[in-house]
């Protein structure tokens, strides 16, 4: 299956965006709610399931399994397709939804396939399918969290991922472990493998503030991490958030009450 060979730019530092330039009659699949500009000549196009060509082309069938791998991602049903329709070359740029970076991923160096947490898809070159990818094994669905379902990238062409915070890129040699947090993987290569292990320690669950299981990356080949997911970027801020009756979390605690005599806030 071909793939449109795009150009791109990666703009920003924190808070970064892709610009990708198509030539006449190009294309670029992006997540709803992604795009962020796009000049004159650029058509767009709203299709049902996600977007590539093998959904184009094997009829209903083809286009209800797109949109049910999406579905069941947690993603809308339809996919949004940018086309240059104008005689010269066209931009169209996609933002990062929070803080991070944008990874450009070329699916030639992976063989085909890269595995990523189900929103951390930002937008692709037409002809990259969308997919998903169940862990198999019963503790990675029973206690995985994040990681249980997660998004299946395949073609031959470029697509583009967001990781929150800083972003970690690690080669794992044949049998070499990393255990990280489920929510702190962005992606791996299917020679990777990916299972959940309990932590093992009642105590560092009810001290150290940690969950009960972690996520275990089994080489060879290669991952990336990210400091910030969203996960954790959500619950810090609904924990600080007001709540009826005045207060966010640290106001109800020894520390907050501590703090609020020295303010003053309790004279």
């Amino acid at each position: 299956m071909a793939m449109d060979v795009i150009d791109y730019a990666i703009i920003g530092k924190d808070m970064q965006f892709v610009e990708i330039e198509l030539d006449p009659g190009e294309a670029a699949v992006g997540e709803a709610g992604a795009m962020m500009m796009m000049q004159d000549g650029i058509e767009m196009d709203t299709v049902f399931g996600d977007g590539s060509r093998s959904g184009a082309t094997s009829g209903l069938m083809g286009k209800l399994l797109g949109a049910g791998k999406r579905l069941v991602t947690g993603e809308s049903l339809f996919t949004t397709i940018y086309h240059n329709e104008s005689t010269g070359k066209r931009k169209v740029a996609f933002a990062a939804p929070y803080p991070g970076h944008i990874i450009p991923i070329d699916l030639r160096e992976l063989g085909g396939t890269f595995i990523c947490q189900k929103d951390s898809f930002l937008c692709a070159a037409r002809g990259v399918s969308l997919g998903i990818a169940f862990q198999r094994k019963l503790g990675t669905a029973l206690f995985g969290g994040e990681g249980f379902v997660m998004q299946k990238l395949e073609g031959d062409g470029l697509a583009f991922v967001h990781a929150g915070g800083t972003l970690v890129e690690k080669i794992l040699s044949p049998g070499e472990t990393l255990r990280v947090d489920t929510g702190c993987v962005v992606g791996f290569q299917p020679s990777v493998n990916f299972d959940i292990q309990y932590v093992g320690k009642l105590k560092s669950v009810i001290f150290g503030g940690e969950g009960l299981f972690f996520a275990t990356l089994v080489g060879p080949g290669k991952v990336w991490l990210q400091s910030l997911p969203i996960s954790r970027l959500a619950g810090r801020v609904l924990a600080y958030a007001p709540r009826p009756g005045g207060g966010g979390r640290e106001e109800g605690s020894i520390l907050g009450m501590l703090g609020n005599v020295l303010d003053g806030d309790n004279s």
